[in-house]
């Protein structure tokens, strides 16, 4: 059986951190920038509300058979972003985020490949993304993770998978 709570796990330049609500008003400011929602929607959360989410999330599903696996992704001093999985035995549903001031130096690429190498040591077989179809960028990310497109959508966006 997996753990309640995510392991951290690390890859040469990120280090892979279990969410705490402590992290919220860090991440609040790596989160500020309303480009990040510009495929999904939304707005930048405030430290309050993100604050409220993390305990959310930090409680876990209320599913016994479903976790919600989180993380902040740290790079040296600064928190850059977040990767997370909702796990449901062997299968997992993947989402990566990193904040715009460190975008195009490869820490998504490199984040989504570490969560994707963990999960599957976890015992994780399947693994899931939906991506925006003109989020090129996510396009990239979820192939250089070993993900495939299926060519099925899900509210507008194509599931990508691993492992089907």
């Amino acid at each position: 059986m997996s753990p309640r709570t995510p392991e951290p796990f690390a890859t040469p330049r990120l280090h892979a951190l279990p969410l705490r609500v402590e992290y919220a008003a860090e991440m609040a400011a790596v989160l500020a920038d309303p480009a990040l929602h510009a495929f999904t929607g939304g707005a930048p959360e405030t430290p309050e509300g993100l604050r409220a989410r993390y305990m959310r999330q930090t409680a876990g599903s209320p599913d016994p058979a479903e976790l919600w696996w989180n993380w902040v992704l740290r790079s040296g001093d600064a928190l850059v972003g977040y990767v997370q999985a909702t796990v449901r035995g062997d299968r997992a549903e993947i989402a990566w985020v990193v904040g715009v001031p460190w975008q195009g130096r490869g820490y998504a690429g490199e984040a989504a490949r570490g969560l994707v190498a963990h999960l599957r040591e976890s015992g994780v077989r399947t693994v899931i993304a939906h991506i925006h179809p003109e989020h090129t960028a996510s396009a990239a990310v979820a192939a250089g993770a070993g993900l495939t497109r299926t060519g099925e959508w899900e509210d507008g966006e194509e599931r990508w998978g691993l492992g089907l």
